[in-house]
């Protein structure tokens, strides 16, 4: 990956019911109020699944039991370079709960309106629909 690309990992938490977790993102962050797929920056060492099952039990509690990669989406977002690693969650421990001050909703993908999610996780919601 090319230096000074923020490198970001994404969880697609899918249920038995065929939804998928969303969190909007809280006042004070960049694209306040947009909807997106949790999950954080990837720390220097951490492998991709490390990040994902780190990101997820911050924010919403749960610990990652079966995840893979799902799409992989460059962006380009105010000045910085992106790299979105999106990945299925199959399977985890624990009820997702907000521990950010987020809200979180279980939608299913194809009912989601995507001019309500941050721009790049439009193309994550798209892969979940087609996967």
């Amino acid at each position: 990956m090319a230096a000074g690309v923020l490198y970001v990992l994404a969880g697609a938490l899918c249920d038995a019911s065929g939804r998928v977790l969303l969190a909007e993102r809280p006042a004070g962050k960049q694209l306040a109020g947009m909807w997106e797929f949790p999950g954080g920056k990837r720390e220097p060492g951490e492998t991709p699944l490390a990040t994902l099952t780190r990101e997820l039990d911050e924010e919403l509690g749960v610990t990652v039991v079966d995840a893979a990669p799902l799409v992989r989406v460059p962006w380009h977002y105010a000045g910085r370079e992106l790299l979105l690693d999106a990945w299925r969650v199959t399977r985890w421990q624990h009820v997702p709960t907000p521990r950010e001050g987020q809200r979180i909703a279980w939608y299913l993908p194809a009912q989601v309106d995507p001019q309500i999610l941050a721009p790049a996780d439009r193309a994550i919601l798209r892969a979940v629909c087609t996967a």
